[in-house]
């Protein structure tokens, strides 16, 4: 078993990881539950961990069939339906599904009378057969997969030899035959085949000694003569009966015979055509039901033709192909099915057959009903329609037996409406559109409809509207889809709207839809509404999913997961899993990721409306209270350990909900990063709504918890927002304690900025509202915050008066780490007054005082400052070891901030080693993180750098250009390194 992509062929893993592959593969897209794979690759003897190590081969096969896929993105090719998985693949991907298709091509052109077309397309679709199939693969499912698709390929050689000796090729194919017999001596097609083409060879003798190897063989290994076939085709031989010669066949139409189970019998081989009559068949009715197609169809190309590949092929030969198509209210469900079964007429020239099956009405139509409706249709009279569901059903499987016909069954309220209205053999095919996820339909092919595409949605939204007013006003019609959530039922409904008021512009809709309160209003026409749409849906809910529908659509965070769903509905962690499942199973929800999910923005709003109608204001306060609660656990068990030796957390408000654990420090900060947009989302929400300041509090504690975040450099504009916002909320409410909070993480976020002067205002706001309300659960922090600012301002006398209180806070509230940043961060100021020997002790006591509390984030910035001591007194191979070691760890934890600043340090020592090519490729990584990053100051410092480093390697241009651009960028920070750099350009000024 081999997969490629671009050209280069993928490492599949162990025979496990393959064997799970094999089966999401030979499913075609259908659903396989995490049992059906547990016994598939483990039979009776599965490991007590089995779903664990299910889960692991899974992910693991996400990431080598996507390797680009960020964490937050939803799989697209191995995606989680229900609780099991699926393989989507594009069609033309799977070699398997492409031999199948070759081959139903192959039967079609044969029933045209193309034997040469057909022979030819046989050749083709084996042709993709290479070794054993699966190979690689275990387990009792791929060996009884492997034994059914060796039998495939074989059936299918047997066909093409019959077809080559219909073409007279009896003499191409004696060797191959000879071959196959050896392969397969027991087959007795294949060594009918091989007898006859010896005979028209004129080798009767050898077409004589295959029988006679046969019968011998079949009488010693199974103890049983020859076939009736076979037999009667041996005496045909001896009686050189002349119609066994070859003779040009014509092509002719006949009615298949049956052999009573309504199977249609092959001619054995050699049979003679004749010029005998053919029976007459009766010409049956062809019933034309579905709707009329819409004459604005847009977009969709890629499902189309996803729906008409699936529809005109045949998986292993035998079965229907039923594509069950699912998504929320109003996506266009009905309007694309109707598409194509209308672009399918000519490969379906037999009838189309309707049913809207009314699923989420109040009374879903009977499937008895349906039959009954199919068989008037086909011209079976009343009075012999049969009165029971079973009887119906295989009345109505006969009539369409070795006919080609396609059935549309729209609005299915589940599989057991739907088992029954299916064709029952090839040649036909079936679409059914549902609300919910038809897993359990045997066969069927899922398709999950999405909402369009933002063109998509913009084309339809000008093909009703009229393409003339959205041309003029784009922008306004593009702001319109994207408010319709690119809801094709929305988009047409506005369209529409707007195409009957000539006086209308596109722009003026946008303030009419931009309410929240009153966009579903907005959205209606005649019979048509989106609210009435999803009304029918939420109608179907019992009680406890309509709660949970509700109350999930209260977060303003983007997603939510199961985890946080759990706190939020006060259910068990099982409990929540399966009710958020059943409410993807009916589109009410989406699930971007395994354990996350999400609205689509309008089923947010009407979820809203009927928040509003079924829900008190309290059990509202209390669920969302639950959720911040679990955010805030959690956040200070992430900031516990990215942040070892601090005691900030043990000084935070429990609201009684517990929280996620971490193994690392790493897993806790990768937590606090997928999450951030909905703790973010989570602190707004709250500090919108808090009077007071028992509300407020649990807000401004999230924010901080949420501090170790900031080292990233990647959500510095969320914290000024939110911190911003926390604190004019803090303000109004006369809360000082989170004021206190909110203006020392603004504080941190000045600091990054290089804003100095305003970092240091805040920094002593805060710590006189710490004096004013005694809440010292950061004062350790803001002194030594001052202590930086005044060092980074280089009045490092004051920064040591700093960093002396800050040692006492610390000592005082028992926090060794605080301790321990205190002496790596005070060494710098140090070596700045010249006491080196302090500078050293400080820096390396540090890193001790970090080493002994076992944090991995703390020894790493205490490396840092102990290599830029280090680099600065000379002692340059031990920085660069210090440098190296502290800029793994910031790699490794998404640390961007401080990973540019390393890389800026070891330029730095690189150039006083006079390595200048050393120098420039970490001054360069440094200049793209901070770019990377929107952090100015680092790109004034990587450009410093980067042009020292070019002017040693005699690039002058290029290091006056670096300098200057650093110049101006310090300047406009108002840094005082803007004074070295106007000094260094005019010594080289000077020299030139």
């Amino acid at each position: 078993m081999l997969a490629w992509q671009d050209g280069r062929e993928l490492e599949l893993g162990t025979p496990l990881q393959r064997s799970i592959l094999a089966m999401l593969l030979l499913r075609e897209g259908r659903a396989v539950s995490p049992t059906e794979m547990i016994d598939a690759i483990w039979g009776d003897e599965a490991p007590p961990r089995a779903l664990g190590a299910l889960r692991t081969y899974v992910s693991r096969l996400r990431a080598v069939l996507e390797p680009d896929r960020s964490p937050r993105m939803r799989p697209e090719l191995l995606t989680s339906v229900g609780r099991g998985y699926a393989l989507r693949l594009p069609p033309g991907a799977f070699d398997l599904a492409e031999f199948e298709r070759l081959v139903t091509e192959a039967e079609t052109e044969r029933r045209a009378g193309d034997l040469p077309g057909a022979a030819g397309t046989l050749r083709r679709a084996l042709g993709l057969w290479s070794g054993e199939p699966l190979a690689g693969a275990v387990g009792p499912y791929i060996e009884s997969q492997r034994g059914r698709l060796v039998e495939r390929r074989v059936g299918v050689v047997e066909t093409l030899m019959e077809l080559d000796l219909e073409l007279g090729r009896h003499a191409d194919v004696v060797h191959e035959l000879i071959a196959l017999t050896s392969e397969h001596p027991l087959r007795e097609r294949l060594r009918g085949q091989l007898m006859l083409a010896y005979y028209r060879c004129g080798r009767q003798a050898d077409a004589l000694a295959v029988f006679g190897d046969i019968r011998r063989a079949l009488v010693e290994e199974l103890g049983i003569d020859p076939g009736h076939e076979l037999a009667s085709l041996h005496q045909r031989i001896l009686a050189a009966d002349p119609h066994l010669a070859w003779a040009k066949a014509r092509p002719v139409r006949q009615k298949p015979a049956s052999d009573g189970d309504g199977r249609a019998e092959t001619p054995a081989a050699g049979a003679d055509a004749g010029d005998g009559e053919h029976e007459t068949v009766q010409e049956m009715p062809r019933p034309a039901q579905l709707p009329a197609a819409v004459n604005d169809f847009t977009g969709r190309r890629e499902v189309v033709n996803r729906l008409r590949t699936l529809l005109t092929s045949v998986s292993g030969g035998e079965g229907v192909p039923v594509a069950a198509v699912s998504g929320i209210g109003g996506v266009g469900k009905t309007t694309l099915a109707v598409h194509v079964a209308h672009s399918l007429h000519e490969v379906f020239p037999d009838g189309q057959l309707y049913a809207d099956l009314r699923g989420y009405g109040e009374e879903p139509t009977a499937p008895e009903s349906v039959l009954a409706a199919f068989l008037r249709a086909l011209r079976i009279p009343v009075d012999i329609i049969p009165d029971g569901l079973a009887e119906r059903g295989a009345l109505f499987r006969s009539l369409l037996a070795d006919r080609r016909m396609i059935v549309l069954l729209d609005n299915a309220r589940d599989a057991e409406q739907v088992e029954h209205l299916l064709p029952g053999t090839a040649g036909c095919a079936a679409i059914v559109t549902s609300r919910g996820k038809l897993a359990d339909l045997p066969s069927a092919r899922l398709v999950d409809l999405e909402v369009m595409e933002p063109e998509e949605a913009l084309g339809l939204f000008a093909a009703v509207a009229g393409p003339e007013r959205v041309a003029v006003e784009h922008a306004a019609a593009m702001d319109v889809v994207a408010i319709c959530g690119f809801l094709p039922l929305a988009v047409r409904i506005v369209a529409a709207r707007l195409a009957a008021r000539p006086a209308w512009t596109v722009a003026s809709l946008v303030p009419r839809l931009a309410d929240e309160r009153r966009r579903l209003d907005e959205m209606r026409i005649g019979h048509l509404g989106v609210h009435a749409t999803f009304s029918l849906g939420y109608g179907h809910l019992d009680a406890a999913q309509a709660r949970a529908f509700r109350l999930l659509s209260l977060p303003n965070g983007p997603d939510v997961s199961v985890q946080a769903a759990a706190s939020l509905l006060g259910l068990s962690m099982t409990e929540t899993e399966d009710m958020l499942e059943s409410l993807v199973d009916v589109s009410l929800l989406e699930a971007p990721a395994p354990g996350r999910y999400r609205y689509h923005d309008l089923l947010r709003l009407f979820a809203r409306k009927q928040v509003e109608l079924s829900e008190s204001a309290d059990a509202v306060a209390q669920a969302l209270r639950r959720l911040l609660g679990f955010y805030l656990a959690s956040a200070q068990a992430a900031h516990r350990l990215a942040y070892e030796g601090s005691v900030i957390c043990a000084h935070l408000v429990s609201l009684g909900v517990p929280g996620r654990t971490f193994a690392s420090a790493d897993e806790a900060v990768t937590w606090l990063t997928i999450e951030a947009e909905t703790l973010f989302a989570a602190i707004g929400q709250a500090a919108e709504s808090a009077r007071t300041p028992e509300s407020l509090l649990p807000a401004a504690d999230l924010l901080l918890a949420m501090e170790p975040l900031l080292e990233s450099g990647a959500f510095a504009r969320e914290f000024a927002g939110r911190a911003s916002g926390m604190l004019a909320a803090a303000q109004a409410i006369g809360d000082k304690v989170s004021e206190l909070r909110c203006r020392y993480v603004l504080g941190r976020v000045l600091f990054v900025a290089n804003r100095l002067r305003d970092a240091d205002t805040e920094f002593r706001t805060a710590l006189e509202l710490a004096e004013v309300t005694g809440d010292a659960i950061v004062n350790g922090e803001i002194l030594n915050a001052l202590a930086v600012v005044a060092g980074r301002r280089r009045r490092h006398e004051e920064a040591l008066a700093w960093f002396d209180s800050a040692l006492k806070a610390f000592k005082e509230s028992g926090a060794v780490g605080g301790e321990a940043l205190v002496a790596s961060y005070s060494a710098r100021d140090h070596l700045a007054l010249g006491s080196v020997d302090e500078a050293i002790a400080a820096a390396e006591r540090g890193l001790s005082l970090f080493s002994e509390l076992g944090s991995g984030a703390g020894m790493a910035r205490a490396r840092y400052q102990l290599g830029v001591v280090l680099s600065r007194v000379g002692r340059l191979t031990e920085a660069v070891v210090h440098h190296a070691e502290c800029l793994d760890f910031f790699r490794a934890g998404g640390q961007k901030v401080w990973e540019q600043r390393v890389c800026c340090r070891l330029a730095e020592t690189f150039i006083t080693a006079e390595r200048y090519k050393d120098a420039a490729r970490h001054a360069e990584q440094a200049l793209t993180l901070s770019r990377e990053i929107g952090h100015p100051y680092g790109e004034a410092l990587s450009l410093t750098v980067l042009g020292r480093a070019l002017a040693g390697l005699g690039s002058v241009r290029r290091s006056g250009d670096c300098l200057k651009r650093a110049l101006d960028i310090f300047t406009r920070l108002g840094s005082p390194e803007a004074d070295d750099l106007r000094a260094l350009l005019k010594l080289d000024q000077i020299s030139d």
